[in-house]
């Protein structure tokens, strides 16, 4: 047997359900930017959902076994479950889930998990963000972007020194207030949902980790481009909102994308209309819907990986644990991701001696192309 890298522990999904696909995403972390869409929204449903297809005559598509990740770069106006949907209509799986919000007017990254992967959502939830994000000073609205009420004004224009000189208070662990149109739970409901009707709600701080925090540029007095690197539960609105407060000017967010989340970056991310084109590519046997998944495991990167026997991998597959002696017995302990013959088979613990199976995968269906696999190692 042989153990690579570092330990991480296994959390179990947190299960925000959204709608009636499968959102592993949790109501903590929202990414910055989920607020002010409701489950009434015209754009999250799909114009060319099955249910409108089979009322317009059209067959209905039979749904199958597909297992890796999608990196959508979701396009500004599209909802987050809108996106799940299309991805999910285009591949006709099972099951889908994304591994984070990010609000209709944000672009970037939106993983996007597709059967088996949904095992692996939290692993993606808890890693590292990355923005881009521009604030437009001068406003301060209710919901921290251009879609809110403007609530104050000032005249005062901050310059680019005044901010980087600010930027240190906002980088580390700091205490943060969500916005008020967030989707944390106040008494069993969203914020977002009490805000809409004109409630003010009490939200407390949380503790959040900003690792870094840049001024990129400032291209007019009203205007400045700031990246930020940061943890799980973090509001990037909020960022825009208490810098402004403290610099007199009030600030809202007119402009956000994403371009990290955990190990996918934006070499990772296809376009919506690049994978529709993919789509009917392999429909005419152009091509394979292969080519767009990540393998399942690409999100397990920051945690080891154990092969075993084909011996073993039978009773972990069964549910049963498996003994770990001799010398090439690992001499760690804690959450590994275990292979057999190069295949995923299962995340499991080690502990006292033992392998136990806490996950196991069925990757039986479409899986990534041989060339994606290889990208991922």
């Amino acid at each position: 047997m042989i153990v690579t890298t570092a330990n991480s522990p296994i959390e179990q999904p947190v299960g925000d359900s959204d709608g009636a696909e499968k959102n592993i995403s949790s109501a903590a972390d929202r990414d910055g930017v989920q607020h002010a869409r409701g489950n009434d929204d015209p754009r999250n449903n799909d114009p060319r959902s099955s249910k409108q297809q089979r009322q317009q005559g059209q067959p209905r598509r039979d749904k199958r076994d597909v297992h890796g990740w999608v990196v959508l770069d979701k396009p500004i106006g599209m909802t987050s479950t809108h996106a799940v949907a299309v991805v999910k209509r285009l591949f006709q799986a099972k099951r889908a889930g994304h591994a984070g919000t990010l609000d209709p007017l944000a672009s970037g990254g939106l993983p996007i998990a597709l059967g088996e992967a949904t095992k692996t959502v939290p692993f993606v939830m808890d890693g590292r963000k990355r923005y881009r994000f521009t604030v437009c000073w001068g406003e301060e609205r209710d919901t921290d972007d251009t879609e809110g009420r403007v609530t104050r004004t000032s005249d005062i224009r901050p310059s680019a020194e005044a901010i980087r000189d600010l930027l240190p208070q906002f980088t580390g662990m700091i205490e943060q207030i969500p916005p008020q149109y967030s989707a944390i739970k106040v008494q069993g409901e969203r914020a977002y949902d009490l805000a809409r009707d004109g409630e003010t709600v009490d939200l407390k701080p949380r503790p959040v980790e900003i690792h870094h925090l840049t001024l990129v540029e400032q291209p007019d007095s009203s205007h400045s481009v700031f990246e930020a690197e940061c943890g799980k539960g973090t509001y990037v609105r909020a960022l825009a909102r208490d810098i402004g407060r403290i610099l007199g000017c009030y600030g809202h967010i007119c402009a956000l994308r994403r371009t990290l989340v955990g190990p996918f970056g934006e070499s990772d991310m296809i376009p919506l209309e690049q994978l529709e084109a993919l789509c009917d590519r392999a429909a005419s046997g152009e091509g394979s819907l292969a080519d767009a998944l990540l393998p399942v495991e690409t999100a397990l990167d920051d945690i080891p990986a154990l092969a075993v026997t084909r011996a073993d991998a039978a009773r972990l597959h069964r549910g049963q644990a498996v003994l770990l002696r001799g010398r090439d017995a690992p001499n760690c302990s804690g959450t590994v991701y275990v292979t057999v013959a190069g295949r995923l088979l299962a995340l499991a613990e080690i502990g006292n001696g033992e392998l136990i199976p806490k996950r196991v995968f069925n990757l039986t269906g479409l899986t990534a192309s041989p060339a994606r696999n290889n990208e991922s190692v």
